[in-house]
């Protein structure tokens, strides 16, 4: 890489974190290319000759900071054995990327979607990474337990995304419920856990079981 092409990969990374950083401290409608380029460190052209637009950037910070996050839990991922423990994951990644700021992000992202056309599609594109890779946990774990014939791993991934991702955005507005709601899906995950837990035979009669109601 020349040290050109490295120079302006680092002024691309610098807007990048500056968009991000300005939607979480400033919100939606305080984000612009002044604001963006002042938190970044850069004259606020370079927004322009970068990514053309406010909004592209906006959307490419999105990208950006979604293929951070989940790189981030990749491996902790990877290493979910059981749908409990899936369950238990996703509490502890909620409490870190609320503790982060990345709640916060994700509601200004959501809310600029309307009128920011760019952000609806980055936003969509940036929680996709995280369907994909809970979906993977799920193709896996789901195997093994009575449930893998009867599910769609890809429509199950989609509607824990959108659950943690309504708890998010619902805890600004209420953070006792969101808890809650939190609590009770740890409660489902302790159901599930003891339905793993079930010997050859147990498994077998659930899953003879689940087959007679779905005729």
């Amino acid at each position: 890489m020349s040290p050109e092409t490295a120079k302006s990969q680092e002024t691309k990374t610098k807007l990048l974190e500056g968009a991000l950083r300005t939607l979480t401290e400033q919100g939606i409608a305080k984000t612009s290319a002044r604001t963006v380029a002042s938190a970044a460190g850069v004259n606020q052209a370079l927004v322009f000759y970068h990514f053309g637009s406010v909004d592209e950037l906006l959307a490419a910070a999105c990208r950006y900071g979604a293929e951070k996050s989940v790189a981030n839990y990749r491996d902790r991922l990877a290493a979910v054995s059981s749908l409990s423990e899936l369950l238990a994951v996703g509490r502890e990644i909620h409490e870190r990327e609320r503790a982060d700021g990345h709640v916060a992000l994700l509601g200004q992202l959501l809310a600029g979607a309307p009128t920011h056309a760019a952000l609806g599609p980055a936003a969509a594109g940036g929680l996709d990474l995280w369907i994909a890779e809970i979906e993977q946990v799920l193709r896996r774990v789901l195997a093994a337990t009575p449930f893998g014939e009867f599910t769609d791993p890809g429509g199950l991934a989609r509607a824990i995304a959108a659950s943690f991702v309504g708890i998010e955005l619902y805890e600004g507005a209420d953070e006792a419920g969101a808890h809650a709601a939190l609590e009770a899906l740890e409660q489902l995950g302790a159901l599930v856990g003891a339905l793993e837990e079930l010997g050859p035979v147990a498994q077998r009669a659930v899953r003879h079981h689940l087959r007679r109601r779905g005729r």
